[in-house]
């Protein structure tokens, strides 16, 4: 589609310069150039720059990215807003900064709350994401949720099939269940065959932390109890020891004895390049694994990936009744996983009406669809209209695969219960001592429990630096809640 547009610009261009009349500028941002920065690219970063090349020719106005590492990200945009400079125009960023962030950040446009394209943004985004104390202060430019990924040809061999139901008592099929989720990464755990279980992050420093809260979440998203995952959203005290969350410590744990033998060096990337490269059976992670897996320049496994929902329980620890309640059915449940990128306007730009057409642009249907669909840009469905457009998935996937994969991706971002990442101040400081313990524990260090109980501790401690009204004021809206 996008190629088609741009033909179809070129050839306007012809006509007019043929008839001697000026191309319309829409609207006309002539001697207007915009500062956006993200990361180092290509995530993220060339989703902009792509987007910028057709604003340019719509608008006549000019985009500069500027690109930091991801370290250096934080500290520049930070140090930008509360100095009140006008460095830059649009920001693109992390959620889980969006506390620090908010204070300084222009409300989008009315005009751009309203329509088709509006509601076509996944709920979970338009009416929390992009929320912050009920003011819309950013616009997602990146769905994040984490899916489960298998393979088609080992899950519909008749001799796997055969074996598995002698062993487990039930059908081999896409994991329902955490507990299947184990059972299936066992059964394919066959190092001999050069095959593993399942592949996940589990580097410190390598986005391990997010691989946990899946499967945490599946044990303590309560639907009763919404927003009660990390802390307790009346006191704000921790609640990552309780067995909810051992529970998911110890699968997690266990998922890592069932990947390849170098797996506790594995980021996000190591868990693509395991599935791609035929070395796993599932995993779970970003919406990344089946865009690549599926792409035959980068993949061993190409027409045979398959997509569905994570995991789920039917059982989830209750916190206010200290207690396990039991579900007649499996409670799926999904986990915005890091919760995408946004993009927003700091309120001490100067070009705000042009930056905020410039992210209208970005985030259009159209326009991040294409991202969505491009190997590279980082960009994984947010928009309904992302997760039912087959025509658009076909270019890289077989019918089959693009059924599941948009199935999977629609179900993330629609399911009844939803557990959100935690976004709150001093969010590294949080993670990190999550990831110190959970290292330990996946050494064998301390025990799941004992890590545990250390990072309540610290989490509790740092909640009381930091002011434990303020945080919990944050938390809550976070979540969605209402102030107390």
């Amino acid at each position: 589609m996008r190629k088609l547009l741009l033909a179809s610009t070129a050839a306007g261009l012809l006509a007019a310069a043929a008839n001697g009349t000026a191309f319309a500028c829409d609207p006309d941002f002539t001697g207007v150039e915009l500062t956006a920065t993200t990361q180092t690219g290509p995530y993220i970063a060339s989703a902009l720059q792509i987007a910028a090349k057709g604003w340019e020719e719509k608008t006549c106005g000019k985009v500069k990215v500027v690109e930091f590492p991801w370290s250096e990200l934080y500290p520049k945009i930070v140090t930008s807003l509360t100095a009140g400079e006008d460095a830059f125009d649009v920001i693109a960023f992390a959620p889980a900064w969006a506390p620090d962030f908010t204070d300084f950040l222009a409300e989008m446009p009315a005009e751009m709350r309203q329509g088709s394209a509006w509601e076509d943004i996944a709920p979970v985004y338009r009416e929390q994401l992009m929320v912050w104390n009920g003011k819309v202060l950013s616009q997602t430019m990146d769905g994040d949720a984490h899916t489960y990924t298998y393979r088609i040809d080992l899950f519909e061999n008749p001799d796997n099939q055969k074996a598995f139901k002698e062993k487990y008592g039930y059908d081999l099929a896409p994991a329902k269940t955490w507990k299947e989720y184990l059972d299936i990464a066992e059964f394919f755990n066959q190092p001999a065959n050069n095959l593993w279980g399942t592949a996940e992050a589990f580097r410190r420093g390598g986005q391990q932390f997010w691989f946990l809260f899946s499967h945490v979440a599946g044990y303590t998203s309560h639907p009763d109890n919404p927003g009660g995952m990390f802390f307790d959203p009346d006191t704000m005290d921790a609640q990552v020891n309780n067995p909810g969350w051992v529970r998911g410590l110890e699968e997690y744990i266990r998922a890592s004895k069932l990947a390849p033998p170098n797996a506790l060096n594995f980021s996000f990337g190591e868990v693509n390049a395991a599935f791609a490269g035929g070395q796993v059976a599932e995993s779970i992670g970003w919406g990344d694994t089946g865009v690549i897996a599926a792409d035959p320049k980068q993949s061993k496994v190409a027409g045979k990936v398959g997509s569905a929902p994570l995991p789920g329980a039917d059982e989830i620890y209750n916190y206010k009744t200290k207690k396990w309640d039991k579900f007649d059915q499996v409670v799926q449940t999904s986990f915005m996983a890091f919760g995408g990128w946004q993009a927003a306007v700091p309120s001490s730009s100067t070009k705000q009406e042009a930056a905020w057409n410039y992210i209208q642009y970005l985030t259009s249907p159209e326009v991040s669809a294409q991202a969505a669909i491009t190997g590279g840009t980082g960009v994984n469905p947010y928009r309904l209209s992302h997760t039912t457009n087959l025509e658009l998935w076909s270019k890289i996937f077989s019918d089959r695969e693009a059924k599941e994969y948009l199935g999977a991706q629609k179900e993330a971002v629609t399911a009844k219960n939803i557990a959100l990442d935690m976004r709150l101040p001093g969010y590294f400081s949080y993670t990190e001592v999550l990831e110190i313990e959970l290292s330990k524990a996946l050494a064998g260090e301390v025990t799941p429990q004992q890590a545990l109980d250390t990072v309540a501790e610290q989490w509790n401690k740092l909640t009381d630096e930091f002011g434990r009204d303020k945080q919990l004021a944050a938390y809550r809206s976070s979540m969605g809640q209402p102030q107390k």
